[in-house]
């Protein structure tokens, strides 16, 4: 008898994640020309839910979270809720890279490069376990 897939994610957050892939962020759309479709050799997801968040990017080879902060990301209390959002995700287990709209727009291969070498440092880290 085959199994039925059953998500875990509450509904409107998943119809949530689904509205906000499109239209993207201009930094998140040049980010997303370059990870998609495996061009760094790994599956990255877009606008992916994990729990009550939802997140810019996601590589679950490594269970690494990539956020691309715009300049909301920079108010007082934004910071507070990203650093709290952090925790939580770090608490489950995951890793948080972040990188801010002028890193994209000046330095896109850096930033790559950096997502790069954290999935490879975190399968490594996997792997040795």
């Amino acid at each position: 008898m085959p199994t039925e897939k059953r998500h875990r994610i509450y509904p409107p957050i998943l119809q949530r994640s689904r509205d906000m892939r499109h239209p993207l962020t201009p930094a998140e759309s040049k980010v997303w020309a370059r990870v998609r479709n495996n061009q760094l050799g790994y599956k990255i997801r877009r606008q992916h839910p994990i729990g009550h968040f939802i997140t810019d990017f996601y590589c679950a080879t490594a269970k690494l979270v990539i956020e691309i902060d715009g300049n909301t990301h920079a108010e007082s209390d934004q910071v507070e809720y990203d650093a709290a959002r952090t925790v939580w995700l770090e608490a489950l287990g995951y890793t948080v890279i972040r990188f801010n709209n002028i890193d994209v727009y000046r330095n896109l291969d850096s930033v790559l490069r950096a997502i790069m070498d954290t999935v490879e440092s975190l399968k490594t880290k996997k792997a040795k376990r």
